[in-house]
């Protein structure tokens, strides 16, 4: 005979699974309110420059971006506030907002990363409060986008994995729709090279996984570039 017990600890699991799923779902819709639209991380100034002008190329800028620039460095801190919000290390938390916030290359990315942290965290905690609150203070720093989202994650106990590979693909996404919108790709090029860059896309997640805060660094000088170039562009598009 089957145990009903292990039946029920086995729903539960599964049903907890699927909420955490269908979560990261909402946290990372384009209808959710954390403003990504109106910021392309440069793109527009490197558009604007020649430098990103075609599928092909932006396809390689979106490469380095993953192996060797920001999404890299978002992932790490994610994963870093994940593991200190799950012991409710709120040294360690400050330590990596301070951080986050420090490592932006420019006034606009700057922005770009806090308000976006600040609406996530006001959203995601009016509609999804957790069961143990956020740290009051880490409401009154400025926390950017990874470092919010590894934090809420934590308190609604999705598995780290799941978070950072959700987090990478709306990354990409994200400038995937600033592009189309900046006229150098089609919806269908977009898709193209979302599948492209897939496998890239996971294996950072992967070693974002159990990376430290040492292991931050990025080399992508001409995306920092465009970022401080759009702050004096003529005509724009996006905030950065």
């Amino acid at each position: 005979m089957s145990d009903p017990g292990r039946r029920n600890t086995e729903r539960d699991a599964k049903l907890r699974r699927a909420q955490s799923q269908a979560l990261l779902q909402v946290w990372f819709s384009p209808a959710f309110p954390v403003g990504a639209f109106a910021y392309s991380h440069g793109l527009e100034a490197a558009v604007d420059h020649g430098w990103v002008k075609n599928r092909t190329t932006l396809e390689s800028w979106l490469t380095d971006l993953i192996a060797h620039g920001a999404l890299q460095n978002d992932l790490i801190l994610l994963a870093a506030a994940w593991r200190s919000a799950d012991v409710s290390d709120t040294a360690q938390l400050r330590e990596i907002a301070d951080l986050g916030a420090a490592l932006q290359p420019s006034a606009e990315r700057h922005l770009e990363a806090t308000q976006q942290g600040r609406s996530f965290l006001e959203a995601a905690t009016a509609a999804w409060p957790p069961e143990l609150p956020l740290p009051r203070e880490m409401n009154e720093r400025d926390v950017t986008y990874p470092v919010a989202v590894g934090m809420a994650a934590t308190r609604h106990d999705i598995p780290l994995p799941d978070v950072l590979r959700a987090y990478a693909v709306g990354f990409l996404g994200n400038l995937t729709s600033a592009a189309i919108r900046l006229s150098i790709i089609g919806q269908t090029d977009a898709q193209l090279i979302l599948a492209a860059l897939m496998p890239a896309l996971i294996a950072t997640a992967e070693r974002a996984e159990t990376a430290s805060l040492d292991d931050i660094g990025s080399a992508t000088l001409r995306s920092d570039l465009a970022s401080m170039l759009h702050e004096t562009q003529y005509s724009r598009l996006f905030r950065s």
